[in-house]
């Protein structure tokens, strides 16, 4: 046997071997994703209204939901505008962080109670407070498990930069509720810093953008920043057995080789990514998806797809594109997130947030800054396309 074809055969191997390493290294991740196509993406004018009342909670953005016990849904939000609307207007209206909406029930029927929290002297103040006293938390990805609910919360602060970006992550809690099958008004959550959270000059690792249970597991995922460049922000993937998110020794990180109990060792992956995203099991079908709006801040919804939670991800497919930055210059969109509790089959209910670059415009105008909803319907899974109904 020649040289040449001797060493075929060794490439053959090789690739033989790294095939059958990548079905072995778990859950099957090195499968590729059943990526559909958008079929049809539309509004669904039956999400917003339910969050276009006109006294208490009259805006807000975030839009983080998890399902709890008892078919009740958590609603997770922001700054939150809290007052009444006139004529169109938020006219005397204020400003708090964060606040909460509590479903009772999973149809677009389901009527939401919202709370915010209370200062010391009674006035209405976010829900959630900072244990070290530092900035305000925005709630991020929340999910109930175990008889206890776990919410991730991204501290910020303020920057002298005097625009509506003025503000940094500066740390990651995790706050842990042990009776939410309770009204909110007992809730006495337990907040817990992650270690492994980092928000360096230049560097920045964050954890709890979305959470997802699967099998034994809860699949966390956060996002690495390397500069202010745009499109540099990358998912990153960690792991916990299911009874122990509090247990920071027990989170695994996803590495090109497996799972280190090393934070520093995790290799990034998808890019493009906001601060605020979801990763979902899809609705009627096998595979993950993750949605987020691209890049943090654009009018474009993107979604990837992967066959195992830890990925890899496939390449982005474009969801939809929000028309209120093109009609409106004045106008932003960001934190697209799905919420696939009330899906259909090969579909996505989506959420994203409207902005504006005016910050008094929030008051004059009640249609601003509420949340919206769109409704992507998808192909049919590979499995059953061309079956007969």
């Amino acid at each position: 046997m020649g040289k040449s074809a001797f060493r075929r055969i060794e490439s053959v191997a090789a690739i033989g071997l790294l095939f059958w390493g990548l079905i072995e290294s778990g859950r099957g991740s090195g499968l590729p994703p059943d990526v559909p196509t958008v079929l049809k993406a539309e509004p669904a004018p039956e999400w917003e209204a339910k969050f276009a009342g006109n006294k208490g909670w009259i805006g807000g953005d975030g839009v983080y939901s998890a399902v709890l016990p008892a078919r009740r849904v958590l609603w997770l939000f922001g700054d939150t505008l809290l007052g009444e609307v006139r004529d169109g207007r938020r006219d005397g209206a204020i400003m708090v962080n964060n606040t909460i909406g509590l479903q009772n029930g999973h149809g677009k029927e389901a009527a939401i109670n919202f709370a915010a929290g209370r200062s010391r002297d009674g006035k209405a103040a976010a829900f959630f407070v900072p244990a070290d006293g530092r900035g305000w938390f925005w709630p991020q990805a929340a999910i109930c498990t175990g008889g206890r609910l776990f919410i991730f919360l991204a501290q910020i602060d303020k920057t002298g930069d005097p625009g509506v970006f003025g503000f940094r992550q500066v740390g990651q809690w995790l706050a842990v509720i042990e009776n939410p099958d309770k009204e909110p008004k007992t809730w006495r959550p337990r907040q817990h810093k992650l270690p492994f959270a980092s928000f360096e000059k230049g560097r920045s690792r964050s954890w709890g953008s979305a959470v997802l249970e699967v099998d034994d597991y809860l699949y966390i995922y956060g996002w690495e920043e390397r500069g202010k460049q745009i499109g540099v922000r990358r998912l990153t993937v960690a792991r916990v057995p299911t009874k122990k998110l509090d247990d920071f020794t027990a989170w695994r990180f996803r590495t090109a080789q497996g799972w280190s109990d090393q934070a520093a060792d995790v290799v990034s992956q998808a890019d493009g990514l906001a601060s605020e995203f979801s990763v979902s099991k899809m609705p009627g079908r096998k595979g993950y998806v993750v949605v987020y709006t691209e890049n943090g801040l654009s009018d474009r919804i993107l979604a990837r797809f992967a066959a195992a939670p830890e990925g890899p991800w496939s390449a982005p497919l474009l969801l939809y594109r929000c028309p209120e930055m093109t009609k409106d210059k004045g106008l932003f969109s960001y934190a697209a997130k799905a919420h696939v509790w009330a899906a259909c089959p090969d579909e996505l209910l989506v959420s994203y947030c409207v902005n504006t670059w005016d910050f008094a415009r929030l008051f004059r105008e009640a249609k601003v800054y509420r949340p919206k909803f769109v409704r992507v319907r998808l192909s049919p899974a590979k499995e059953t396309q061309g079956l007969s109904p």
